[in-house]
C-alpha cells in the first residue's frame, strides 16, 4: 500500500473508532412491522433503547433488542472499555427488504392467490453521544 493510501486508510479508520454497527439478515417479519420498532428507538440513549424494546409488546422488539446488545458489545470489544450510561446513542437505524417467499394458496373456482412471505434486514449502528451530528 502506497504512502497516501495508507494515510487516507488511517484517517477513515480513526473516524470510525466512535463507531460499531450490527447486522441482521433474512428477519422473517415484514419490514414495514420493523421499521415501526425501528421508529420508536431511533437517536435514543443505548440504555433507555433497550428499555423500550424490552417492555414493547411487538414480536419485532425482541429481535431488535438482541441486535441493539450485539452492537453495544461490538462498541464495547472495538474500544476496550465498558459502555456506561449516557455514554452511547442509536445513531442510524434502518431496515430493508429481503428476498420473498412467494406461495400459492387455493382460491375458489380452482384459481391460487398469491402469498408473498415478506422478511427483511436490519442494520443498526451505534455512536458516542459526544459525537452528535
Amino acid at each position: 500500500m502506497g504512502v497516501r493510501k495508507r494515510k487516507s486508510a488511517d484517517a477513515r479508520k480513526e473516524a470510525q473508532k466512535d463507531i460499531a454497527f450490527a447486522k441482521l439478515n433474512n428477519v422473517p417479519t415484514s419490514p414495514r412491522k420493523m421499521r415501526l420498532v425501528a421508529d420508536m428507538v431511533r437517536g435514543q440513549e443505548v440504555f433507555r433503547a433497550l428499555g423500550i424494546l424490552k417492555f414493547s409488546n411487538k414480536e419485532a422488539a425482541a429481535r431488535l433488542e438482541k441486535l441493539l446488545r450485539s452492537a453495544i458489545a461490538n462498541w464495547e470489544a472495538k474500544n476496550e472499555q465498558k459502555a456506561e450510561s449516557g455514554m452511547l446513542r442509536i445513531s442510524t437505524i434502518y431496515v430493508n427488504p429481503a428476498p420473498m417467499l412467494k406461495r400459492l394458496r387455493p382460491a375458489p373456482q380452482g384459481r391460487g392467490y398469491r402469498i408473498r412471505k415478506r422478511s427483511n434486514h436490519v442494520t443498526l449502528i451505534v455512536d458516542t453521544i459526544d459525537n452528535a451530528n
